[in-house]
């Protein structure tokens, strides 16, 4: 028989029990779309989250404060970032320092212990534009500002403080007296610890809080807890070397040089690990599907005793029916396959479009998930197939 005929026969033998094959390819769709969505809402994801990091951009570098051989909490030097910006490769530097002994309260009669786990931080006023990220409500920082009792709150501070908008006159209470919102910050991706913050300028963390270093005998504001370095693209990996000796050469060693966009790219490598455990569940219901194919080529052969026999009384040769009952089961596959496909594909459209993700469905899915369907449907279609063609024409003929 040619292959457009055995396809057709095939088709016919799976219209006839249009609500059986349907059941029974429901198990095959219901796992090939699994494995597309996952490995499509996982590309997409991916690629949401490389091309935001390419719009902040990789070259951004931090020097924290490390351990010191004691185990103790090292310092920067107050002239770390200066030394930092006197580098030939770097564009930009910003810096904060962490003042641990200053809690923030929405006011004075919230209890002590509700701290909202956020932190004060002094802020250079150059920050924002170092880290890629910008005001959503109100003004940054300002030479007159930082020397006064305001503050700019990160973007998660301001929502654990219950403050979604700047209003005329707005305050928090910082470490016994009022400090005045200016403005609130949007999240900084490259940054997560600014989004906990509430920023103030370093003279008024001098002024207001005691948050000083003595150099010579004399009070300065200081010392920076982390230091942001934006350096040229191509020369991210040299200014690296250099920028924990630059930034304390006495002891370099307390200094931990970092790369955000390497933790970021990370961490969208580290979702992925957990995809194997959708695709595991989509592998399950795969089996479960080709049992399903398999029960019903199997009951489809104990049905149609009569019409193998016929068939076989006409001359058609055991290799007829076995091709025909085998491809009945690709067939019922193949059509799960498809439609599990397209829910999957439609599933990682919709949720990435509404995240706003490039929507992609990387080849290896859907090819994959088809050809899995293929395979199945042929191996659980094998022994029904085969035990069709064992059938005598005399013995399925009693059947009519």
């Amino acid at each position: 028989m040619r292959l457009s005929d055995q396809l057709r026969v095939a088709g016919i033998g799976i219209r006839s029990r249009r609500l059986r094959a349907a059941l029974s390819a429901l198990g095959i769709a219901i796992g090939t779309a699994a494995i597309v969505a996952v490995l499509g809402l996982s590309a997409s994801s991916q690629a949401g989250l490389l091309a935001q990091i390419d719009r902040l951009g990789t070259n951004l570098l931090t020097a924290n404060t490390g351990e010191s051989l004691t185990g103790g909490a090292a310092q920067l030097p107050t002239a770390a970032p200066q030394r930092i910006s006197h580098l030939p490769d770097v564009e930009q530097v910003a810096h904060v320092a962490a003042i641990d002994d200053a809690n923030v309260y929405r006011s004075p009669l919230i209890p002590a212990v509700n701290t909202n786990a956020l932190k004060v931080r002094a802020a250079s006023l150059d920050l924002p534009g170092v880290l890629g990220t910008g005001v959503a409500q109100g003004r940054w920082l300002n030479a007159a500002t930082e020397r006064q009792p305001v503050t700019v709150l990160g973007a998660l501070a301001a929502r654990r403080l219950g403050i979604d908008r700047v209003h005329p006159g707005e305050r928090i209470w910082l470490k016994n007296q009022w400090f005045y919102v200016a403005g609130i910050l949007k999240p900084a991706t490259l940054s997560t610890d600014i989004d906990t913050s509430v920023l103030i300028g370093y003279p008024a963390a001098e002024h207001y809080l005691g948050y000083a270093a003595i150099e010579r005998g004399e009070a300065v504001a200081g010392p920076p807890t982390t230091v942001y370095v934006r350096a040229r693209t191509d020369k991210v990996d040299s200014v690296r070397d250099v920028l924990a000796r630059t930034a304390n050469p006495e002891s370099p060693g307390d200094v931990d040089v970092s790369r955000p966009s390497d933790a970021l790219t990370a961490r969208a490598a580290a979702k992925g690990a957990f995809n194997s455990l959708f695709l595991g569940l989509g592998v399950v219901a795969l089996v479960v599907g080709a049992v399903g194919v398999a029960n019903i080529m199997i009951i489809s052969v104990l049905e149609r005793r009569s019409e193998i026999g016929l068939r076989r009384a006409l001359g058609a040769t055991r290799g007829h029916i076995r091709t025909q009952f085998l491809s009945e089961a690709v067939m019922l596959a193949l059509l799960g396959g498809v439609t599990g496909v397209a829910a999957g594909a439609l599933t990682t459209a919709v949720y990435a479009g509404g995240k706003g993700w490039a929507v992609v469905v990387p080849a290896e899915a859907w090819a994959g998930g088809i050809g899995a369907a293929i395979a199945i449907g042929a191996i659980a279609g094998l022994l029904p197939a085969l035990r069709a063609a064992r059938l005598s024409p005399t013995e399925a003929l009693r059947t009519l």
